[in-house]
């Protein structure tokens, strides 16, 4: 597979890695920028941050509450399908993910740049 770079209003993701059973991204995420508020619906994903700092939002599903914890290099965290999650860079910052293949599977509930 041919690494590919998918640009995106929060910064960038680099694909290098995707078959049948797994994906693999780079995600460079710019200082003040967030991810949408989003789930998966069969998408499981974990992530390590390898540069920066990150804040890191969650519920588990079924909780009301939305929690923060502040992610520093080395930090990580498992994304089972279903769990509300979003991503806010304090720094510019890397995470490493690797994931089940479903790269299209995005709920997004709020976003920052309008998109659905």
């Amino acid at each position: 597979m041919v690494e590919r770079r998918v640009d995106k209003p929060w910064g960038c993701e680099v694909i290098w890695a995707e078959t049948e059973e797994y994906a693999g991204k780079l995600l460079f995420i710019k200082k003040g920028h967030k991810l949408s508020l989003q789930y998966h619906e069969k998408k499981r994903e974990s992530f390590v941050v390898d540069r920066g700092r990150l804040k890191f939002h969650w519920k588990e599903e079924g909780d009301s509450t939305l929690r923060a914890v502040v992610m520093v290099v080395g930090d990580h965290f498992d994304i089972p399908p279903g769990m509300v999650h979003r991503m806010e860079a304090i720094d510019d910052c890397c995470l490493i993910e690797v994931s089940t293949p479903e790269l299209d599977d995005v709920v997004r509930l709020e976003d920052d740049y309008s998109r659905i």
